[in-house]
C-alpha cells in the first residue's frame, strides 16, 4: 500500500520502526539476541496492532463489539509504544544505542502515542457521541 493512502499514525509507526531497525543494526553483538530483538519486535507489534485496529469496521454507534475491539487494538499499540520507550532507555543505559539515537526514538515514539490517543478520542466522539 502506498504511504499517501495509509493512516498517518501507521506511516509514523513505520518510520519509527525503520529508524529502530537502522540504529540497532550496528549494536554490540552481546545485545543482538536480547535487547535488539525486543526493540525490533516491539516496533513490529506496534505496526501490527495499528493495522488490526484500522481493519476493524465499525457499522455505527450501536456496534459495541467492533468499537471495543478497535479500542483494544489501539490500547495495545499504545502500551507497546510505552514498552518500546523502556527498552530504548535500557539500550541507551547499556551503550547499545547512542544518546542521540535514544532521543530520536523517544521523539518519534511520543508522536506515535499522541496520534494513537487522538485517533482513540476521535472514535470515542464519533461512536459514543
Amino acid at each position: 500500500m502506498e504511504k499517501g493512502k495509509e493512516l498517518a499514525v501507521i506511516v509514523k509507526a513505520k518510520d519509527l520502526g525503520s529508524y529502530v531497525f537502522t540504529v540497532t543494526d550496528k549494536s554490540p553483538k552481546k545485545f543482538r539476541f536480547t535487547l535488539v530483538t525486543r526493540l525490533q519486535n516491539t516496533c513490529l507489534d506496534i505496526i501490527e496492532n495499528l493495522y488490526y485496529a484500522n481493519s476493524v469496521y465499525v457499522k455505527g454507534k450501536e456496534d459495541y463489539a467492533h468499537i471495543g475491539k478497535r479500542n483494544a487494538y489501539q490500547k495495545r499499540a499504545y502500551v507497546k509504544v510505552k514498552m518500546l520507550l523502556y527498552f530504548a532507555l535500557i539500550a541507551r543505559e547499556n551503550q547499545c544505542i547512542l544518546p542521540k539515537q535514544y532521543e530520536q526514538i523517544s521523539t518519534q515514539a511520543y508522536e506515535v502515542n499522541r496520534m494513537i490517543t487522538a485517533w482513540a478520542r476521535s472514535d470515542l466522539r464519533r461512536y459514543k457521541g
